[in-house]
Order: C-alpha cells, then structure tokens, then sequence
C-alpha cells in the first residue's frame, strides 16, 4: 500500500482538497485499495481548535463532485515520516515546515505535489487570496501527474 499525506499550512484548505480530490482520481482509476491519503497541517492552530475544511474550499469540492467526509485540521507528527511513503506539502515554506517537525528527508518522501509536473511552483494559498479555482486546477493537475509518477514507479 502506498502512503501519501498532503500537507498545507493550517489543513482546512489546499491539503484537504488535495486529500479529496487524490482520494476522487484513485477511486475513478479502481486503484483505492492500494493507497492510503490523508491530510495535516504544519501549524497546529487550527488542531487546537478543531477546524473543519473551509466552507469555500468545501464547495469547490462540490461544484466538481469531488466527495468528501468531515474533516478535522490535525498537525504533522514527528512519527509520520515513518508512516508515509510520500509527504507532499503545497509550497517551500510547507516544506521547510515539514522539516522541522520531521526532521531530515534521508529516505527522500517530502515533495511539492507539483515538483512532479512540467511546471514545478507553489500551490497559492486561497485563505488569502481567495482563488479557490485556481487552486484546485493546480491541486487536480499536480494530483494526477503524482499518480502518474507513482504508477511508472
């Protein structure tokens, strides 16, 4: 099974979808039962707090029927580098983030979800710009050429 955890700054926007919208492509591809996807956060603010997923990034989800199930923001652990086979953050600053907290990539996991496409970038982060479109074109583009990458792998 390969282990995958998207990662964003506060895990009630761009992770999220991230998380629904791979979880959408793998079903669509009959490849569910050979993947486990899940979602956090470099800050744990939102952990604190018990936020769910942002009710804009919610209904994007919904205007491309993406399903999605109730979603709680928790913070990345030290434990899950051992635990996932891929950690994919949304910007350098995630990554840099995730570092911290996990310590050195020695077994090369922590990835730009669109480091695995012809025009590696960060994801913008729409809780401050608002383009919830935008993001999630970046987020389904990055997603699909990640599961491409994964499958000639």
């Amino acid at each position: 099974m390969i282990k995958v955890l998207f990662v964003c700054l506060g895990n009630i926007c761009r992770s999220p979808m991230a998380e629904f919208i791979f979880k959408d492509i793998v079903k669509k591809r009959g490849l569910e039962e050979q993947f486990f996807i899940d979602s956090a956060a470099t800050s744990g603010y939102n952990e604190r707090y018990k936020e769910c997923m942002y009710i804009d990034a919610q209904d994007v989800l919904r205007k491309y029927n993406v399903p999605f199930t109730e979603h709680i923001s928790r913070q990345i652990r030290k434990e899950d580098y051992d635990k996932f086979d891929y950690i994919l953050g949304m910007e350098d600053e995630n990554i840099k983030n995730i570092l911290k907290i996990v310590g050195k990539d020695t077994k090369n996991k922590v990835f730009k979800l669109l480091d695995f496409t012809e025009e590696p970038r960060d994801i913008i982060d729409p809780w401050y710009y608002g383009n919830f479109e935008a993001t999630y074109d970046d987020i389904k583009y990055g997603c699909e050429k990640f599961l491409e990458y994964v499958i000639k792998k």
